[in-house]
Order: structure tokens, then C-alpha cells, then sequence
């Protein structure tokens, strides 16, 4: 009972955390809305400041938001009885679409600097951000071919698991701390009469939106980095999954690559070196959060 008691307190642990972390995203991304809408020109698309503005909103709701929700998606606990590969889809649907508003954003930035003879790539900001954009997208294609393909043998799988995992978590606090260097940027840039400095309430604004973006971030990374708020391995899902489901994960993986011709649920359930297999692929990472 009181291990019982244990887990609900931990389960509602986790829910505090993610409607938390829900909470400071959306209010970040309507943030971003109020100070392009009320601040500055709005959004449009003529080559304009206007057009600029796509980007911090674009980057705000795609790389910092999406790519946040997509990175603790595997940990949603009503989530661990939906097979595995629909939540690798989501994942990788949802890193998807960051991706896709993360190129239109810099499109965005590129036609607004040209159209104004403003030279592209000079700043530290733009030198992280493109290096974070071409990474986040070398780890969407590599997550896309071993992870969700089915061709990846299962020790490619388990020796990539940790540094998907790293790389992931890596990118996405370089894209938060690009994000902090951008509208320091272009606060001192925007804000000539009152200055920066003289903290006028755009001002105070964005840099409330810098310290929910830290917070939300923060948030994020502490979530995906609980050991104990990991989707659970199918050998203990059972109890969550329906009767007759095939589990899917590293232990039909390992099973095929041990003996493609035996029974694969005989395998797991009576052998004893099926199931250190299956630990031991568990402990590797394939069941990690990303």
C-alpha cells in the first residue's frame, strides 16, 4: 500500500511538473505574439521588420516548445500502454514540425536582411543558431533511420540510444540559449528611444520572456532526466497492455536477433537468458526518454 501510495504521489509529481512546464511554453509563446503585435510591426511576409518577427515567434513556439514537448513525450504515463512505435512517431512528428518552423523562421531572418542590405551570419547568435539548426537536423534524420526504421540492428540501437539521447538534450538547451543571445540582440538593436537601458516596458517584457524561457527549459530538462519518469520496459507494461498485444521494443529485437525461428514470446517468458537479454538491452538506453 504504501508503495502504491509511493507512486501516485510521484505520478502527481510529474503531473505538477508537466502543467508547469505547459503552462510557462504557452505563456512564452503568447509573449512572443504580444511584443510582435504591440511592440513591433506584427507579422507578415514583404521583406519587412514584419517579416523578421516570424522569427522569435516562430523559434519560441517550434524550437523551444515543440521541441520541448517532444522531448518528455515518452514519459507521459498514460502514454506506456500506446505501443512504442506510435510514440516514436509522435516524437518524431513533433521534432518534425519544430524542425520545419525552425527553417521557415531563418528563411524569414535571410529575405529580411537582404531585402535590407543587412549582412547575414556575422553574429554569435546566427554562428550557434545554424549550428544548432544543422545538428537538430543530422539528429532527426539519424533518429529517423535507426530508430523508427526497422533495418537497425539492435546493437547499433543500443550503442546510439545515449548519444541520441545526449545530443538531443544538448541541442535543445543551446537552441534556449540561442534563443536568450537573439532577443538580447535585438532588443539593443530595436530600442533607441528610450534605450535598453533605460528599461522601458518592451523591455521588461521580453526580458520576462528570456526567464520563462530559462524556466521552461529547466523544467523540460529535469523531467527528461529522472530515471524513475521513464517509460517503464514491455516487461512491466504487460500489466498495462491489452491481451494478445505483441510488445514492441528490445526484447522482440533482441529475441529476432538471437533466434528468428523460435517462438519469441516462448523465448521471453521461459527463458531466463531472454530475460537478462532483455535487461541488459533495457540498461543500454533503448527504452531511454528520447
Amino acid at each position: 500500500a504504501a508503495h502504491g501510495a509511493r507512486k501516485m504521489e510521484d505520478y502527481g509529481r510529474f503531473l505538477a511538473l508537466l502543467a508547469s512546464a505547459l503552462l510557462v511554453g504557452f505563456v512564452s509563446v503568447i509573449l512572443s505574439l504580444v511584443w510582435v503585435f504591440h511592440y513591433r510591426e506584427g507579422l507578415s511576409w514583404d521583406g519587412g521588420p514584419a517579416e523578421f518577427n516570424w522569427h522569435p515567434v516562430l523559434i519560441i513556439t517550434g524550437f523551444v516548445f515543440i521541441q520541448g514537448i517532444a522531448i518528455i513525450v515518452y514519459r507521459l504515463p498514460w502514454t506506456w500502454k500506446c505501443s512504442k512505435l506510435l510514440m516514436k512517431f509522435i516524437h518524431a512528428g513533433l521534432n518534425t514540425i519544430a524542425m520545419i518552423l525552425a527553417i521557415v523562421s531563418m528563411v524569414a531572418v535571410f529575405e529580411f536582411h537582404n531585402a535590407k542590405n543587412i549582412p547575414n551570419m556575422y553574429s554569435l547568435h546566427s554562428w550557434i543558431g545554424l549550428t544548432a539548426v544543422i545538428f537538430y537536423s543530422l539528429q532527426l534524420f539519424l533518429g529517423f533511420a535507426v530508430f523508427l526504421l526497422p533495418f537497425a540492428p539492435v546493437r547499433l540501437r543500443v550503442a546510439l540510444m545515449p548519444i541520441h539521447v545526449y545530443s538531443g538534450l544538448t541541442i535543445f538547451a543551446t537552441v534556449i540559449a540561442t534563443a536568450l543571445m537573439g532577443i538580447t540582440e535585438k532588443l539593443i538593436f530595436a530600442l533607441k528611444n528610450p534605450a535598453y537601458s533605460a528599461s522601458p516596458p518592451e523591455a521588461t517584457l521580453v526580458n520576462c520572456l528570456g526567464l520563462l524561457l530559462v524556466i521552461f527549459g529547466s523544467l523540460i530538462l529535469w523531467m527528461a532526466s529522472r530515471p524513475h519518469w521513464k517509460r517503464p520496459p514491455a516487461e512491466n507494461a504487460k500489466i498495462l497492455r491489452p491481451i494478445g498485444a505483441t510488445p514492441e521494443g528490445p526484447e522482440v529485437e533482441s529475441t529476432m536477433a538471437n533466434s528468428s525461428n523460435a517462438d519469441k514470446s516462448d523465448l521471453r517468458s521461459n527463458t531466463e537468458a531472454a530475460r537478462k537479454q532483455n535487461i541488459k538491452f533495457d540498461e543500454a538506453g533503448q527504452r531511454s526518454t528520447m
